[in-house]
């Protein structure tokens, strides 16, 4: 009977010791696998590189320094587009110790000059500068002006292959070179290097350079262009420093943009971005929308839109008058308005694109002039301005006009009956019946015929040019597909001279198009870029790249970069600031804006 109770005992202690060890395994397991989630598989260490995981890196120091350094020589480092790990030790020195060694080090200089001298040597500039700089240093260090440190400035590398590995090295010394910046290879010490430029705060490799407080200062390392302010809308994110790009356009001299970008790289989703987040701070919204791509957001946010065909009842009469409040431009309305005129009958009656021939004859000219001043002076306008507030005329009475008037009047009218009485006839040569009294407004021009689709921007873009005037508030005007524009002279000068005047009326301009060579080749088209305080280029074809980097003076890397952006990603300029910028939405402002064609059938195919 003992014996059997010395059994149980012990199968009962066995029992324990294997749930005891079971315990111990799991939670040494445990450790383990917490190790390998954190730590990299291997680490190779070569003379000259090392190899962390899959990853090679190569730390550098800097040895050499020239005799002047300018604030910001880090910044080329610090924005480059490498994976670089940089760290900077400053080591403060009691100032007694190096007014010291600086009188001791004055001494020797000028020994050294008085021998060579009693030589017949001729004098060393190097040692009559290494002189005056230390003096200057004496003086400043003696009345407290300045500070001395050991400065250590170390660069780790990163890079998927060795070959990739010596070009970064290559590119990083080149910069270095270019400021007579002095760099070696931790040669033998590159585990050091690497803890050296690990978050540890070791400097392992003791490479120091004696600087003031003057030559440290400009070494400061938040150097990235930043263009984040306390009150406007996200454009995105800053890819040099993972910041918030938040402005305002409207604090730059002017609030014009232009966006610049091949199909499908996000052009159109950008601005849309833009056009939704500004509503969202009290701007109002006017769209030319040439593709039918702003309806479901005109739709969402409750807005106006206004199709426009030859099948539909909206009617614009180009004749129109602006109901402006300010005296001087009241008194210039209807001069202005004469101006805008002869350049849309140009374009209606025959414009060539940008021939550089003249579209009409000068008694052409002269004869549309004073038919136009006839046809306001029958409806009783007049240069005065209390006769503005009378019904304006149409085409068809400049029609008329022509036909009864001598000279080239008859043929002019003939040319213009398809305007009046035939194909054309209806959509704008009626009194208007739109009123735009909305936060979004989207005029839409698909519909149209191409020959009618330039005729018809010229004429949108005045009605809205005199809504403007009328009634200043904060707007922005979009332009998209804007080159169609450009191909005529008179509708390019009418959008340029927008883009000069749309300040003065708290108006953005936003001018997008893809066909950047021929808006760029126009000679309007580059002053309206000029007159554009922001820009846009998201990808660009190859053929476009070098476009743009003349105009907008862009570097190597960033012409590489501009033929390679992936969607939603580019340059974006403010003034004189330019940042790489990352497009990002959430998921209900991505819902309303999309126009991929794979997410628009997904969302007709949800129940």
């Amino acid at each position: 009977m003992p014996r059997k109770k010395q059994t149980q005992a012990q199968i009962a202690a066995q029992a324990q010791s294997m749930e005891e060890a079971e315990i111990q395994r799991a939670f040494e397991q445990g450790i383990t696998t917490l190790r390998d989630l954190i730590s990299p598989s291997s680490i190779e260490i070569a003379a000259d590189h090392f190899r962390l995981g899959t990853k090679y890196g190569r730390t550098i120091y800097v040895y050499g320094y020239p005799r002047t350094l300018f604030t910001g020589w880090l910044s080329p480092l610090i924005n480059i587009d490498e994976v670089l790990d940089i760290s900077m030790y400053i080591y403060p020195v009691d100032t007694a110790i190096i007014m010291k060694n600086l009188r001791k080090k004055v001494t020797q200089l000028e020994a050294n000059i008085a021998l060579d001298q009693e030589k017949g040597k001729i004098r060393n500039p190097e040692t009559d500068a290494a002189i005056q700089d230390a003096e200057e240093l004496r003086d400043q260090l003696q009345v407290g002006a300045e500070k001395f440190f050991r400065f250590g400035l170390y660069v780790t590398l990163w890079a998927d292959s060795m070959d990739e590995l010596n070009f970064v090295q290559h590119k990083i010394e080149t910069l270095f070179g270019q400021q007579m910046v002095f760099s070696k290879v931790a040669s033998s010490q590159q585990e050091q290097g690497m803890n050296t430029t690990m978050p540890l705060g070791t400097d392992q490799l003791q490479v120091r350079r004696n600087m003031n407080t003057g030559a440290i200062s400009t070494s400061f390392p938040f150097t990235s262009a930043d263009l984040t302010q306390e009150k406007g809308i996200l454009y995105g994110i800053n890819m040099h420093n993972n910041g918030l790009v938040i402005f305002d356009r409207f604090t730059l001299e002017n609030a014009n943009m232009v966006v610049f970008a091949k199909s499908g790289a996000g052009k159109s989703f950008t601005v849309k971005l833009e056009a939704v987040r500004s509503m969202m701070v009290g701007a109002e919204i006017i769209i030319i929308d040439p593709e039918n791509e702003y309806q479901k957001l005109c739709d969402a946010v409750g807005g106006s839109y206004v199709r426009l065909s030859l099948n539909s009842d909206v009617r614009i009469n180009p004749f129109d008058l602006p109901k402006v409040i300010d005296a001087e431009d009241a008194s210039d309305a209807l001069r202005a308005n004469l101006v805008t005129l002869h350049g849309l009958f140009r374009l209606m009656l025959g414009g060539t694109q940008n021939t550089g021939g003249p579209v009409l004859s000068p008694n052409e000219e002269a004869d549309l002039d004073q038919a136009l001043i006839d046809t306001y002076a029958r409806a009783g306008i007049t240069s005065d301005p209390l006769t503005h507030q009378s019904t304006p005329p149409t085409i068809i009475n400049l029609y008329d006009t022509l036909l009864h008037m001598g000279g080239t009047g008859p043929e002019l009218a003939q040319r213009l009956r398809k305007y009046t009485t035939g194909t054309f006839a209806g959509i704008f040569s009626q009194q208007s019946n739109i009123d735009i009294n909305n936060q979004m407004v989207v005029f839409n021009i698909r519909d149209l015929e191409d020959e009618l689709r330039p005729v018809a921007m010229y004429i949108v873009l005045n009605h809205i040019w005199n809504i403007v005037r009328a009634n200043q508030k904060k707007r922005l005007l979009i332009v998209d597909e804007a080159w169609q524009l450009m191909k005529y002279d008179d509708s390019a000068s009418f959008l340029f001279s927008l883009a000069k005047r749309a300040r003065k009326y708290y108006l953005g301009l936003t001018t997008i198009t893809q066909d950047v060579e021929d808006f760029m080749s126009s000679k309007m088209g580059r002053a309206i870029v000029h007159n554009s305080s922001m820009q846009i280029l998201l990808k660009q074809s190859a053929a476009a790249v070098d476009v743009l980097s003349d105009v907008f003076k862009l570097t190597e890397e960033e012409k590489k970069r501009l033929a390679n952006f992936p969607v939603g990603q580019g340059l974006f300029f403010a003034g004189p600031n330019h940042v790489h910028i990352q497009v990002v939405a959430s998921e209900t402002e991505e819902a309303l804006i999309t126009t991929k064609p794979q997410a628009l059938q997904k969302e007709q195919q949800q129940p």
